[in-house]
């Protein structure tokens, strides 16, 4: 059972691919709850797993074993149709690298996912501009991101997973591709974020000074949780 107010619970969750005739397992039993509006740090060492369950927990991978609740329901209890609008709603997404597209400008890059939901251009174009001013980008609207600046272009990333107004962002190695100031910015952006509007975010890292600023540090080893402690800060 997951505790009350837990907005994430995963339950013994085992993942294992076939490479060759071996079989690799890549989860071997976790379990962890994140309440919503934590700022939650996943860390260890390359290859223990954390980018897998990041997106197990994300819905964009099954567990081999083990199931996921989200707000007390079985997210892989559904089909993929039903998943994958699940995750559109529900779930942002910001990568190292950030995916844009870069003959597009800042504001129709996050406006993209608020079309795909088929809102119209006028309540797409609002929350796009909206968000943006949120991040510090409002001068840059119509600038193409493939002009930007790498910091600039990750803040176009998180806005674009904030325009619909997740209740959770999944962020994998966000500041791994940026210089240590950069990196820097953009994860107090995050932070800055968490606190202002309640922004759940789980944020997978190799910096641990960043990770030192979460709420919660959860730290993997060999597909488990070795250690999960709070900031003492």
């Amino acid at each position: 059972m997951e505790a009350a107010g837990a907005m994430i619970a995963a339950h013994d969750l085992k993942k294992s691919f076939h490479l060759d005739q071996t079989e690799v397992h890549v989860l071997n039993g976790v379990s962890l709850e994140i309440t919503r509006g934590e700022m939650v740090a996943i860390v260890g060492a390359s290859g223990v797993g954390k980018t897998t369950l990041l997106h197990i927990l994300g819905t964009l991978d099954r567990p081999t074993s083990g199931s996921v609740r989200f707000d007390g329901e079985d997210v892989f209890a559904k089909d993929e149709l039903a998943l994958a609008d699940f995750r559109n709603r529900k779930i942002g997404f910001v990568f190292q690298f950030h995916h844009l597209l870069p003959e597009f400008t800042a504001l129709e890059n996050v406006m993209m996912p608020a079309l795909i939901r088929r809102q119209t251009q006028e309540e797409a174009h609002a929350a796009a501009e909206s968000v943006l001013k949120e991040v510090g980008l409002e001068h840059r609207l119509e600038h193409r991101t493939g002009e930007m600046s790498g910091g600039e272009q990750q803040r176009v990333a998180v806005a674009r997973a904030l325009v619909l107004r997740p209740d959770l962002v999944l962020a994998d190695e966000p500041t791994g591709n940026l210089d240590t100031h950069t990196g820097e910015d953009v994860f107090k952006l995050m932070r800055d974020l968490n606190r202002a509007k309640g922004v759940t975010f789980v944020i997978v890292t190799h910096n641990e000074a960043l990770s030192n600023q979460a709420d919660r540090i959860i730290r993997m080893v060999d597909g488990r949780i070795a250690h999960s402690a709070k900031d003492e800060d």
